[in-house]
């Protein structure tokens, strides 16, 4: 049984990888960490000239019309490299958002331009009580004639102080759990939208609070059948799941080696500290949890690319595991490093941080293994 990737991905794994070292090195994230946007124009423009943006949209659209998992590819390179901008946002929020969700007009409308790296997307789910439930969604969207007016708060949503269009998750009023929930197509500069760009841990992935002061709406603008948009959210984070994790694999791939390589030239008591069973063990259980995150994540890649009936349970054990391993084999790796992994100069906290932002986005572990239970119905 072949559970490698195609000679095609891997392909794409390389030309990612060749990109990424050139136009992303350490200098970059660490310049784009403190400019307040996150990226630059020139670098966007070249990822939609390579097609990322449109990888997995329709040709009909102007997209290359791969899968999933093809997609995972790219995003573990990202991962690896601590890419920072509004590519996440876009085409995995997004861009997957309108293909799952969007009319004919909509898509028509917006997956050409967001192909060609002309438009930028993201999701506003999350709420001040930091649930990812649907009963954590609050937002008022009210019936105004014949469109919505749309009132209340939205936290950290990603890259918002960018977008060009919010994907925002509201609700009618009076309504409970997943009814009466829609996620409506937002201009982003729309009269009485405010954006604000927030302070935080990993300043590789730009957060925002967008505020919404009865906002006007088009009945044109809501994403799927009104007042059933938890089905859709909730196939559109799963996605989101499975993408964040390919990242964290790259990336804690990527901690391994640097670990393990310190490991092979730091001397201690005239002998390479890899020598010693304390370090030798840590790098074996960081290579088994970075597997472990590969395989899950793969198989939840290939469920949610197919479209089958566990994809949601794949979504959520793939995302519980990452959050712990990528979490841990950071700490690891700076514990591996000792004095020097503390240091700002040293890229080990950008791992880490990435890692613990990583962990809680879509919920943390905790929030995953319950989702888990439930599905396995416990």
């Amino acid at each position: 049984m072949d559970f490698g990737f195609s000679e095609e991905q891997e392909m794409l794994r390389t030309s990612a990888r060749d990109f990424l070292t050139k136009e992303c090195p350490m200098t970059h994230v660490r310049k784009m960490m403190e400019d307040d946007r996150g990226f630059t124009d020139a670098e966007w423009k070249q990822m939609a000239e390579l097609g990322w943006m449109g990888l997995i949209l329709p040709e009909d659209a102007g997209g290359s019309g791969l899968n999933f998992v093809d997609m995972v590819v790219v995003l573990e390179e990202m991962g690896r490299a601590v890419m920072p901008g509004p590519f996440f946002s876009t085409v995995i929020l997004g861009g997957v958002a309108l293909m799952e969700g969007g009319s004919a007009p909509q898509k028509q409308e917006f997956l050409p331009k967001l192909a060609e790296g002309k438009l930028r997307v993201t999701l506003a789910q999350l709420e001040p009580s930091g649930r990812w439930d649907a009963e954590g969604v609050q937002l008022a969207a009210k019936k105004d004639g014949a469109g919505y007016t749309l009132s209340g708060t939205k936290l950290f949503v990603p890259d918002a102080h960018t977008a060009d269009v919010l994907i925002v998750a509201g609700r009618a009023p009076g309504s409970k759990g997943a009814e009466g929930l829609s996620l409506f197509l937002v201009d982003a500069k729309a009269k009485g939208v405010t954006t604000t760009l927030l302070k935080t841990m990993d300043q590789t992935r730009k957060l925002c609070e967008v505020k919404l002061d009865n906002v006007a709406v088009g009945a044109d603008r809501v994403l799927g059948t009104p007042g059933a948009g938890w089905k859709l959210l909730d196939r559109v984070v799963d996605r989101g799941k499975v993408g964040l994790c390919a990242e964290m694999c790259g990336g804690a791939q990527k901690v391994l080696e640097m670990s393990v390589e310190y490991a092979k030239v730091r001397e201690q008591f005239g002998k390479p500290i890899g020598s010693f069973q304390a370090i030798q063990h840590k790098c074996a259980n960081m290579l088994v949890e970075v597997e472990s995150s590969k395989s899950a994540t793969y198989y939840a890649a290939w469920a949610v690319a197919n479209d089958v009936a566990e994809a949601p349970l794949a979504a959520a054990m793939a995302k519980a595991y990452c959050s712990d391993a990528y979490r841990h084999t950071s700490g690891e790796g700076i514990q591996i490093h000792g004095g020097i992994g503390f240091t700002w100069e040293h890229d080990m906290h950008i791992y880490f941080k990435r890692a613990k932002s990583s962990e809680v986005t879509f919920g943390d572990a905790t929030w995953n293994r319950e989702l888990v239970a439930q599905l396995i119905n416990l």
